[in-house]
């Protein structure tokens, strides 16, 4: 498996790339290319396509890890400069609005209705239940949260907010034989939970684990848990970008050791 980052909140070192917030990342994997996430600004996420080389063409299918804005922002930019059909997995709950309430109230879901993005040859995949879409790429569908989630945000219900558990919110899991490697767009369900889903899931141990884990923030003893966790299940490396906060990262690597950071252009080889 090869991946790509395409979209991060943080730019390596090649001329052209932007850092934004936001995550994308290009998965080649038995001869299968397919794009994980949008990012927030399809301008942006165009720009780091065009200096990677990467074109919209060629792109076999279109995973979506949660309906958030910095995950599918960039999603019509791409359908437009594709200009042609594309096949887009992910759960039934992305298109629910979405909205935070501090620092104000402000829109946080899907930029898009559904109708819209279909028009520009969406087609959309729906299922909350896992499923291998193609040779080798599982959709986890919706994880089991034994252990702290970290959702955020709130829904819209007959006038009133509700918090939202981003039940959507959903990992890709990718079969490498006797191991696994798994991306993670926010890591809303929790890294704990998401990685000991994998393992029921698949019976296989983690090679990789890639993406946003959503620990900024936390208290320390949250961080202790999932260090303690992520040990006893075995993942062998992680790689931490996105929503995983500076500071979060840091006090991973300094645990453990065996974590990298995320930035757009970097290649990772599992």
């Amino acid at each position: 498996m090869r991946l790509a980052v395409i979209f991060e909140n943080h730019a390596g070192y090649k001329k052209g790339l932007l850092g934004y917030h936001g995550f994308s990342v290009l998965v080649e994997h038995h001869g299968r290319s397919v794009l994980v996430d949008t990012g927030t600004d399809g301008k942006v996420l165009l720009c780091n396509m065009k200096a990677l080389n990467v074109s919209p063409k060629d792109i076999d299918a279109l995973f979506i890890t949660h309906g958030h804005y910095d995950h599918t922002g960039g999603l019509k930019a791409f359908l437009k400069a594709r200009k042609k059909r594309l096949e887009i997995y992910a759960h039934p709950g992305i298109f629910r609005r979405r909205v935070a309430l501090k620092p104000k109230l402000r829109e946080i879901g899907i930029p898009f209705i559904r109708e819209e993005l279909e028009s520009l040859g969406a087609r959309f995949h729906l299922s909350p239940k896992p499923v291998e879409f193609l040779p080798g790429f599982l959709s986890s569908g919706e994880i089991e949260r034994k252990h702290w989630d970290r959702a955020i945000g709130y829904l819209t219900k007959n006038g009133e907010y509700i918090k939202d558990p981003v039940k959507d919110d959903m990992a890709l899991i990718f079969d490498l034989g006797d191991e696994t490697a798994v991306i993670t767009g926010c890591g809303h369900s929790g890294i704990l939970n998401i990685a000991e889903h994998t393992l029921n899931l698949t019976g296989k141990p983690i090679k990789a684990l890639i993406g946003g884990f959503h620990l900024r923030g936390a208290k320390e003893e949250l961080l202790q848990e999932a260090i303690e966790g992520l040990k006893s299940i075995g993942v062998e490396r992680l790689y931490a970008g996105h929503c995983t906060g500076i500071d979060e990262y840091a006090y991973l690597k300094a645990k453990l050791g065996n974590v990298e950071p995320l930035y757009v252009g970097q290649v990772i080889e599992v």
